[in-house]
């Protein structure tokens, strides 16, 4: 990665805004509707938005801002900001950006539309419900392995939960899953690696690499491929002769 993307809670605090026209206002409108405080420059802030036509004025300002600690964001300047602005898919709370790291904008929206029209309405409700109820999922499955095994069953292609299905009542659904089992299933699965591109991978591959509960790379598996396995499965020199509890998966070269 490049850039870390990081979502902030910007709720009652200051935001320094400096420009006039489309580009601030959007910016404005942006920072408004996640709560935050519009202020001018010599005011105290977290973050600052420079919207300057003039690329001298701009650097010079963001030239100010950082000086006094702050992150600066120059509209359409990637190489004088400190932090990038991507395409922003809004289902609240569910929230999905999407950034070319500067280097496109239309590659950006172009995604975003796509992406837009796979996420039905009711996500955003759905994650309300997982979210309210945190307390009785974790009265019903004590254990922290227990709930994510039941989420992730839940929340996969065709489960209970799936994020890509419509809801109708999705404090309902969330309910009816955390009635589900969350006991561990030991299995043992192999990905053949025969490619470099994460792409080539199918979507059940995907899948395995996203909840495996510990990985053994065999052979030269491009980093590419690695870098797919849920971040914190636990790595294995090799296959051991007791496999732990949950999916441990091989990706072999």
């Amino acid at each position: 990665m490049d850039t870390l993307p990081i979502f902030l809670t910007l709720s009652g605090r200051p935001v320094i805004i400096i420009g006039d026209g489309e580009a601030a206002a959007a910016k404005a409108r942006l920072v408004t509707a996640a709560g935050g405080v519009i202020v001018g420059e010599d005011a105290d802030g977290m973050l600052a938005f420079v919207a300057l036509d003039d690329e001298e004025a701009a650097g010079a300002a963001a030239a100010r801002l950082r000086a006094r600690g702050l992150l600066v964001n120059v509209v359409d300047r990637p190489a004088l900001s400190d932090f990038l602005m991507g395409a922003i898919i809004d289902r609240s709370p569910v929230l999905v950006a999407v950034s070319t790291g500067g280097a496109t904008a239309s590659l950006s929206r172009a995604l975003r539309g796509r992406l837009e029209a796979l996420l039905p309405a009711s996500v955003g409700g759905l994650a309300q419900a997982i979210g309210a109820a945190r307390a009785a999922a974790s009265a019903a499955h004590p254990g922290i392995a227990d709930r994510r095994r039941l989420w992730e069953r839940a929340l996969a292609e065709g489960g209970g939960l799936d994020p890509l299905r419509p809801l109708a009542d999705p404090v309902a659904a969330v309910a009816a899953a955390m009635a589900g089992e969350s006991d561990a299933v030991t299995e043992l699965r192999t990905i053949a690696v025969t490619s470099a591109d994460p792409g080539d991978l199918t979507l059940n591959q995907l899948a395995l690499l996203g909840r495996c509960d510990a990985l053994v790379v065999e052979g030269a598996v491009p980093a590419a491929i690695i870098d797919r396995a849920r971040r914190d499965a636990v790595r294995l020199a090799a296959v051991p002769v007791v496999l732990p509890e949950g999916l441990t998966l091989v990706l072999r070269a």
